[in-house]
């Protein structure tokens, strides 16, 4: 049962809202959680005892940290009350001293709470991964021998999604941005809510924790607006993701067949089916939450509008982007290791260099997770190194842009300079997405190279993108459904149109809009005769 599916829209999420509205207002919670639950054993079946565990586990280390906050209080109001005696210069140092210690305790509490459920985390899910590159390694050496045995392990649907919820909350508490909860059920709640459960976003506790709780009624308005975010996500699921697959599928498991302009094609189409898929399942998402009246944080914002590798990824999967800013590139920005640069590499090797090492020192850590976090293959790996490598770029260039503009005159606001920006930054985009996709890194720079040895752009018009499952028509339905979530992307972005303007239409203009949507989604969606059920892509990280 997955988002898309009409098991999902037709049985469980009514059943769920019905329920949820026929409790008491002080038990809806409970509705909530055992939905997640519910939803988790249809994929994960047993499995879900490890996202209850790992939400009792998360509980309590939370309530660790927090009494170790509390003792060092205490000690420090005791300390208060009994220092006569001691003069102002001995005082400050026993309360420094004290503050470190207790600071030292937190701080080894959290680590080992991260390192529990990123060991969870990494045996259900690279374990395999692991065992095959040694073994690899030991075969090149001659020791065969000692190879590993790699165990079939099963790996919860979600795990990816919830570990980081898991690891932000306790780093939240660590840091003061939040109290530990008391009541389990509202940790379990945050780590379960079953839209969220199979590919996010990723929400920090103080987004969406008190409204998960609070219980509020359905009402009208969030029923509508959820509903037409629902339907906006069908829209670009099943009309242009589900299309574009079988293209995408035939070229990337065929890739010895193709080269030159149908790899082009192949690339960009997997980069477009990938965001409408992805985005889609996030209105899907979003929509579900809003129905109970919960706010889960935007993951996109017309990504395919940026002008630079950077800003694309503000605006995609952004709430991945936020998780590794606010938990690994601001830790290691204001680390030890990094005041010690910035202090040494303004004495000896100037400004430039010094952002520039320190830039790369940050970025770094968040690239390389950010290629794991996605899976246990090599192309993934390369996908996060290949963009660490473009955002320094980006950094190291800065001065040289700067100096462009200034003896051009060239406005950063000029429409043909932004246009050029902007094919530049597709170009980085569909590069990055054909290795992202590819079967095998080995694969994925095949494919790549194949573009230089043999461009053969006559493979586009005889015939061949119509051997890949696609017809004519479905070729003008996916044009079409592109340029309408362009255009309808183009003006969210300028608030030029909202759900709440939706949702405030006039009844028969709002169900025009609604039987429109339903409608195209019946009329083109791909789905019965000649097409499968697509899963979600972002399931499988």
């Amino acid at each position: 049962m997955a988002y898309h599916e009409v098991t999902y829209l037709f049985l469980f999420l009514p059943l769920v809202l019905i329920a949820y509205q026929l409790t008491p207002q002080k038990k809806r919670w409970c509705i909530l959680l055992l939905a997640g639950y519910a939803f988790f054993w249809t994929f994960s079946k047993k499995l879900v005892l490890v996202l209850m565990a790992t939400s009792l586990f998360t509980h309590y280390i939370g309530l660790w940290l927090e009494r170790i906050k509390s003792d060092e209080k205490q000690a420090l109001e005791k300390g208060n009350s009994q220092k006569e005696g001691f003069s102002d210069a001995q005082w400050r140092t026993w309360k420094k001293q004290t503050k470190l210690e207790y600071k030292k305790k937190q701080k080894r509490v959290l680590l080992f709470g991260v390192l529990v459920l990123l060991g969870i985390l990494g045996y259900l899910k690279y374990a395999g991964f692991f065992v095959e590159n040694v073994n690899g390694i030991l075969a090149f050496f001659g020791k065969s021998t000692m190879a590993l045995t790699a165990k079939e392990l099963a790996v919860p649907i979600g795990i990816s999604f919830y570990t980081l919820q898991a690891i932000g909350y306790l780093a939240d508490v660590y840091w003061d941005k939040i109290k530990a909860e008391h009541h389990l059920g509202k940790v379990a709640l945050f780590l379960g809510f079953f839209p969220q459960i199979m590919e996010g976003p990723i929400a920090m506790y103080s987004q969406t924790a008190d409204d998960l709780w609070s219980g509020k009624p359905l009402c009208s308005e969030n029923l509508a607006k959820g509903a037409i975010r629902i339907l906006w996500g069908l829209f670009k699921k099943m009309i242009i993701a589900d299309r574009l697959y079988y293209l995408v599928t035939e070229v990337f498991d065929h890739y010895a067949n193709y080269s030159g302009a149908i790899v082009i094609v192949a690339a960009i189409s997997y980069a477009v089916q990938l965001y409408m898929e992805f985005s889609g399942c996030m209105d899907i998402v979003i929509g579900s939450g809003q129905m109970f009246g919960v706010t889960l944080p935007e993951n996109f914002n017309q990504p395919f509008a940026s002008k630079s590798a950077a800003e694309f990824w503000r605006r995609w999967h952004m709430t991945l982007g936020v998780w590794f800013k606010t938990y690994v590139f601001y830790p290691v920005s204001v680390s030890p290791v990094m005041r010690k640069w910035n202090k040494f590499g303004k004495a000896h090797v100037g400004k430039y260099m010094t952002k520039l090492v320190g830039s790369a020192i940050a970025l770094f850590p968040v690239w390389l997770f950010n290629g794991l976090w996605h899976g246990p293959q090599w192309n993934y790996i390369f996908y996060g190194m290949y963009y660490f490598v473009i955002l320094l770029l980006e950094v190291a260039l800065e001065p040289l842009k700067e100096h462009f503009y200034a003896k051009t005159g060239v406005s950063e606001e000029t429409h043909w300079w932004n246009v050029l920006r902007i094919a530049k930054t597709w170009l980085i985009i569909f590069t990055g997405e054909l290795f992202f996709r590819a079967n095998t890194l080995t694969a994925g720079f095949s494919m790549f190279t194949s573009i230089f040895k043999e461009f053969a752009p006559q493979r586009l018009w005889d015939g061949t993108l119509l051997c890949m499952g696609l017809d004519v028509a479905d070729y003008v339905v996916i044009v079409m459904g592109c340029i309408v979530v362009g255009v309808i992307g183009h003006l969210r972005e300028k608030q030029k149109i909202s759900l709440e303007q939706i949702a405030a239409m006039r009844v028969p203009l709002r169900w025009g809009l609604y039987y429109a949507l339903i409608f195209a989604v019946i009329l083109f969606g791909a789905y019965g005769v000649g097409y499968q059920q697509v899963d979600l892509i972002y399931a499988g990280f």
